[in-house]
This record gives structure tokens, sequence and C-alpha cells, in this order.
């Protein structure tokens, strides 16, 4: 007879389940994972392993070491539905409730590849990114709610948003940020993972590193970004169904690993744009002009601010 541990994640948040036994039956798991969970025995359905998969646990009388759990194992706990019969299925998706998935919301890895979705780069590819992980389509119309909402929370803030901060007066930067041919960068992705209460994880393969905007706040979920020094686009999970996800647990980390991976591959093959010569057009005067250097130079001779990506 084997002790057993487990780690469970249910609608009630996540706990580590420490009385079983190898000789312990299906029953008393069910039992145990009904007191945890607050779903009835009957209805308790089990999800685990990597992808998660549901657990036959139809057999009350068979034995722990029957059905192949072993310690250590990460099981998830769902309700089926009353009319529900025989070994649970996978679960469908859950619904989102003001733009993102409920912080409640658990929603297992499944079998797919982590991809980018192109999105159009017309200054405003940062708020269609996080548009398109927020609510898994790309609208090109969503950067004016985000700007506006930017906009106000620096202006309610002027201590922490101060000149130093932003590289022009509070009120300029305001009037900035709500023109569609302003770039958005760190400080609007802080911002906004703040607003929506999501960590915003930015890919960056230009350095083979993610830089995680929200990660001291511990929300309960992650989204990702793909930077490659002057373009974001977002990434998304695709499915073999078909399906895609775009928000994960933030306790998930084989997905992070698989973010990791892609940009390590990324920058290994120079997927990636050099921002020193990459070329701008100027939108007021038509001048083309190579790199960050020499964009920040035609604005202090011509205080022209209004740059497009070529």
């Amino acid at each position: 007879m084997t002790a057993l541990a487990f780690k469970v994640k249910s609608k009630n948040g996540q706990q580590i389940l420490k009385d079983l036994t190898s000789d312990s039956t299906v029953g008393e798991l069910k039992m145990f994972l009904s007191s945890i969970s607050d779903v009835s025995a009957e209805r308790v359905s089990v999800l685990c392993g990597y992808p998660p998969k549901p657990l036959d646990i139809s057999n009350d009388s068979k034995k722990l070491s029957d059905i192949g759990l072993k310690t250590g194992e990460t099981l998830i706990v769902e309700e089926k539905p009353a009319s529900a019969t025989g070994p649970s299925k996978s679960p469908e998706a859950k619904p989102v409730e003001n733009g993102i998935a409920s912080h409640e919301t658990l929603v297992p890895i499944r079998p797919g590849i982590l991809m980018k979705k192109v999105v159009p780069s017309d200054n405003s590819c940062l708020f269609t990114s996080i548009g398109f992980v927020l609510n898994g389509n790309v609208d090109t119309t969503v950067h004016t709610l985000m700007r506006e909402i930017i906009a106000m929370e620096v202006a309610s803030d002027v201590d922490t948003y101060n000149e130093a901060v932003l590289g022009k007066p509070n009120a300029e930067y305001c009037l900035w940020i709500q023109q569609p041919s302003s770039w958005g960068g760190a400080i609007e992705v802080a911002i906004l993972s703040r607003f929506y209460g999501l960590e915003m994880a930015v890919v960056d393969t230009l350095n083979a590193i993610i830089n995680r905007f929200g990660e001291d706040k511990n929300y309960g979920q992650r989204v990702f970004l793909l930077f490659d020094g002057v373009h974001y686009d977002p990434l998304y999970l695709e499915q073999v169904d078909g399906g895609i996800q775009t928000i994960f647990p933030a306790e998930d980390m084989e997905i992070y690993r698989e973010a990791e991976q892609l940009a390590h591959e990324a920058k290994s093959s120079r997927q990636f744009t050099d921002v020193n010569k990459f070329t701008l057009r100027c939108n007021v005067c038509d001048k083309l002009i190579t790199g960050y250097v020499e964009a920040q130079k035609h604005a202090k001779e011509t205080t022209h601010t209004n740059f497009g990506e070529v």
C-alpha cells in the first residue's frame, strides 16, 4: 500500500489531497474530490495527465492503482451535466464575460500548436493583438477604446505618469496616445494588463526573452504577445479540432515553456526587426527614415512625430 498525494484544481482553486493510498477506491476518491470542489460525487468528472484527458471513474469499487493513478498527479475536477452518464467527456469551452474568460474558469491545455496570428501593420498592432487574445478575432477598431482607457489612466495619476516616464508632459501624452498613428509599447501593455486583470507575456524575439507585465499581481490567467522589435502579433494555441485558445492559466508552465522555445527559434532564424535598420515614413512630409535614431533626429528638427511602418 502506497500513500498518494494529488494536486487538485477545481472551481474552488487549488488544493493538495494527501488522504488516499493506492488501495483506496475510486468511490473514496470521488467523495474526497466532492468535498474539495463542492460538486456532488455522482457528478464529479476528472481529467488528468498532459494534455488533460478524462479519467474513467465509473467503477467505484476499483482501486486507484487499478486506474493508473500515481502520486504527484494533477487532477482537474469539473461537474458533469445532470444528464451525463458513463465516463466523463472533454470539457466544453467556458463562457466569456466582459471580453475575457472568468478568472475562476479552468481551461485545460488541449493538444495543439502555439502559433502567431498576423495582424495589420497599421500603428495599432499592439491594440489589435490584445483585442485578439481577449476576444479571439482580429478587430482593427478596438484600438480606439484601448487608447481612451490608457489616456484616462495616465491623466488620473500625474505623479506616476510624469514627463520622465512618458517622455513628454502628461497632458501632451494623453492627446498623443489617442491618435491612430501613435504606437503602443511597454507603458501601454502595463496599463492594459491591469485594466483587464491579465498577465500579458510579451515574447521578445529580438532578445529571446519573455517580458511579463502584471507578474507581480498574481493574476490567474495569462496571454501571449509576440514582439519582433517593431511589430506585435498575438499568439494562440491552435487545437486539433480547429478551435483556438488565447487565454491560459497562469500556473500552466508547459505553454509558457513553449512560448520561450518559440522566442529562441525566432531569434536563431532572425525573425525579428533590427530597430536600427527598419524603415519608417514620416506621415507629415513623406520622408523615408531608417531606424529609431534617425526618426528621433527628424522629430527634433521638424517637430514631426507622426510615423508609419513601411
